[in-house]
């Protein structure tokens, strides 16, 4: 089994408009500051996501490691939000199969660059947030 040294850190590609969105939606709700983020684009990134067997050059999700697990798609995002303050109601939505939730979620990934559009680099983050940046 493939498992990684660092929990709670979620791999996004940072050139999606949607993905550093969802990133930032997170930071306003994590009180505690429990998740680190890292960019596909990073080496760190590069790395963990090679490790998972993500393409980092067409990455078709986004990651959460907990646990030394990587969860993704729908379990990532589901595995974030759940682990929220006031979220933890989407807990429910596990109920819902994975092969249901995994296709809505490839129909956003694939399109989330003609829907939300792409930055030319990577978004960069505040002072505060690039505490909890690894690259």
């Amino acid at each position: 089994m493939t498992s990684w040294p660092d929990d709670d850190v979620i791999l996004y590609d940072g050139v999606c408009v949607f993905c550093s969105r969802w990133v930032q939606f997170v930071i306003a709700r994590d009180t505690a500051k429990r998740f680190r983020f890292t960019p596909i684009q990073s080496p760190y990134g590069i790395r963990l996501a090679q490790t998972f067997g993500i393409d980092p050059d067409e990455p078709d999700t986004n990651a959460v490691v907990q646990s030394g697990k990587a969860h993704l798609k729908s379990d990532a995002a589901l595995t974030v939000l759940s682990n929220l303050p006031g979220w933890s109601w989407t807990r429910a939505l596990f109920g819902v199969p994975k092969p249901l939730r995994d296709a809505v979620y490839s129909v956003v990934a694939r399109n989330r660059y003609r829907i939300f559009g792409k930055y030319d680099s990577c978004f960069v983050p505040d002072a505060e947030l690039r505490r909890r940046v690894l690259e």
